[in-house]
Parts: structure tokens; C-alpha cells; sequence
């Protein structure tokens, strides 16, 4: 059994961007209920079928395939639900974890959201100066839902969020 355990959190500042390499991403839905989602991702020059259970406390099951190039840029293109996600990853190790900030573009564009995975969920884990309010559990800043109502739609009032204690 596959599982997700992890952290999300909005970026407070552009220090981050000097520790990687970007990658692109782009994404989309063949499936996006609420309890469970089917993914389509290319990642650089790899693609993935990734299904995906409803998050509790920041726990889902997942489950994520290699699939073809070829055949993901396909169902991109004539299966999954617009608009697609679009963003680049970089890597950002910090004190002993590496740290996934996406930065949004497309219909998302300004929505940028850093990562954490964990092995427990009560693994210990410290903050980077660079991270503004968590958003775990805020199924607002989920890519799923990011495809129902774009960041570009959002008003003022709904980008929030507290920042917690490091663990």
C-alpha cells in the first residue's frame, strides 16, 4: 500500500530560488472527486499515472505508475480536465529534508507552494526562512482543485493561511 504523508506551506520569499534546477510539470485530471483523484503528470522527460485517496491529516494513499511518454501527452491533450496544471518544481534541500516548491503558471500564475514529504507524521522536521503560512489541509491549494477554480480567480480574502510551529 502507497501512502503520502505531507506538508504544505506558501512561500514567504524568493530566497529559495537559487538552491536547483526547475523542472516542468504539467498535469491534468481524468478523475477529481473529492475522495480520490487520477492523475496524468509529465515530469521533464518522465511521465506518470498517479491515483490518489482523500487526504486525512495529511495522510492519503497514493499510487503512481511510469507510463509512455507518448501516451501522457495524449491524455494531456484529450482526456483530462481543463485548465491543466502547469509549474515548475525545484528541489530544495534544508536541514536534512528536501523541500518540493512548485511555482504556478497558466491559469495559476502568482501561486507558489513548497512540499514536504514525510516518513511519519509526527517526524520531526524545522522550517525554512523562507516559508510563509501552512496550507496542509487546505483543499484550496490541492492541484485537483486548483483545476475547478484557478488561483486566478481566487479574490483577496481566500489566499491565507497560518504558519505553525517547526516540529
Amino acid at each position: 500500500m502507497g501512502k503520502e504523508i505531507e506538508r504544505k506551506f506558501l512561500v514567504g520569499d524568493s530566497s529559495w530560488r537559487a538552491a536547483g534546477q526547475a523542472v516542468l510539470y504539467r498535469q491534468g485530471y481524468l478523475n477529481s472527486d473529492k475522495g480520490r483523484t487520477v492523475r496524468v503528470r509529465i515530469a521533464g522527460e518522465r511521465a506518470f499515472l498517479t491515483i490518489k485517496g482523500p487526504s486525512v491529516d495529511g495522510v492519503r494513499r497514493e499510487y503512481e505508475y511510469p507510463i509512455p511518454l507518448s501516451d501522457a501527452a495524449e491524455m494531456l491533450e484529450h482526456l483530462c480536465t481543463r485548465p491543466l496544471i502547469e509549474k515548475t518544481r525545484t528541489v530544495v534541500p534544508h536541514d536534512g529534508h528536501m523541500w518540493e516548491v512548485d511555482e504556478f503558471f497558466g491559469e495559476n500564475a502568482g501561486l507558489i507552494i513548497a512540499e514536504i514529504e514525510l516518513e511519519a507524521v509526527d517526524e520531526a522536521f524545522s522550517l525554512p526562512p523562507w516559508l510563509g503560512a501552512e496550507v496542509t489541509g487546505d483543499s484550496r491549494y490541492y492541484n485537483a482543485s486548483l483545476v475547478r477554480h484557478p488561483y486566478c480567480q481566487w479574490k483577496d480574502g481566500e489566499r491565507s493561511g497560518n504558519r505553525p510551529a517547526a516540529r
